[in-house]
């Protein structure tokens, strides 16, 4: 698997030497005062992405202890739902088609996944893993895959044909793979924040790919980050206010396998290709795992089924960019301008 880069841009860099722990790469702590708070500070790479972790408090070691707190939510649910590592639970079931003893982190989350597919039509499905092994293989080799190879692969790809009990998990197509990167790490953010707040640090800032703002910065505002611009790198498109929200964008210019951004990492599962219909799309909702899994569903639903299931959402918005360049934005959208 290829690494994915990050699809929402914000600065939040610790200090420090690299070191592992476990599957998560990360830096050593960066600490800091500011106005009477400490200021705790971690960044890394998990779930195929760079994380970054910020934790307020009047005492550095509850703020440090809730980074590394998070930091250990974050390595088990990369040993249970990384694609890119071998010995996870999720390569264990797209290896052997079945799944023992799952975390029960898996099984909410698969749980989860399948009820928004079923109320997007498919337009969200955790098996399109498939389409990635297809696109990545030939974009390797300079080409993208025919018709018929298409359409071969995209068999395989049914959310039906994935069963789900209460620690078991089953593929019943032979061939068939599962991969949660639309979802997981948005989930990695909630798991991270309940675990600072676990060990009783109430401000946050909280960067899986995924953001999450818990209580306000400093400044005593709430935390701010930048939506990237999907055709101007290193742009923002918008600023947004995180109020005890979350905020994740799917975009086509994140993994592209064809330079018109026309085929990328995103896939419709109806018909094993890209959606052509957005440059991207940012969510902004209660939980990370929501917002995550929304940008993703939202990305392949054209635009009046994608209104329909926001309007049957309450606490969710959306920030869509068109492909034509227009920007749209639902009234509850953080949005402040540049």
């Amino acid at each position: 698997m290829e690494k994915l880069p990050r699809r929402a841009f914000i600065q939040a860099v610790g200090t420090g030497t690299c070191a592992l722990l476990g599957g998560v790469v990360w830096q050593g702590l960066g600490r800091g005062e500011v106005q009477g708070l400490k200021v705790v500070r971690r960044s890394g790479l998990a779930l195929g992405t760079q994380v970054h972790m910020t934790a307020l408090h009047e005492r550095e070691a509850v703020a440090e202890a809730g980074v590394i707190a998070a930091f250990a939510a974050l390595e088990r649910v990369e040993s249970v739902m990384s694609v890119y590592r071998e010995d996870s639970q999720i390569s264990t079931l797209n290896r052997t088609g079945t799944l023992a003893n799952a975390d029960p982190w898996l099984v909410q989350l698969l749980k989860q996944a399948q009820e928004l597919a079923e109320k997007t039509n498919g337009a969200f499905d955790v098996t399109v893993q498939p389409l990635w092994d297809l696109y990545s293989k030939h974009h390797r080799e300079n080409r993208l895959p025919d018709d018929a190879e298409v359409e071969r692969v995209r068999q395989l790809v049914d959310y039906r044909q994935l069963e789900i009990f209460d620690d078991t998990i089953r593929c019943l197509q032979p061939g068939m793979k599962v991969t949660l990167n639309g979802i997981a790490q948005g989930f990695a953010a909630d798991q991270a924040a309940l675990a600072m707040q676990q060990a009783g640090v109430q401000q946050a800032l909280l960067d899986t790919g995924e953001l999450v703002g818990m209580g306000h910065n400093i400044g005593g505002q709430s935390w701010t980050v930048g939506v990237q611009h999907p055709r101007k790198a290193d742009a923002f498109l918008s600023l947004a206010p995180l109020a005890d929200r979350a905020l994740a964008t799917s975009g086509d210019y994140a993994t592209t396998f064809h330079p018109d951004r026309s085929y990328n990492h995103l896939f419709d599962p109806r018909t094993g290709r890209s959606p052509l219909t957005y440059s991207s799309v940012s969510i902004a909702a209660p939980t990370a795992t929501q917002a995550d899994a929304f940008s993703t569903a939202l990305f392949v639903l054209d635009l009046a089924a994608g209104q329909a299931l926001l309007k049957s959402t309450p606490g969710v918005d959306a920030l869509l960019v068109l492909k034509s360049g227009q920007v749209l934005r639902s009234s509850g959208f953080p949005a402040l301008p540049v």
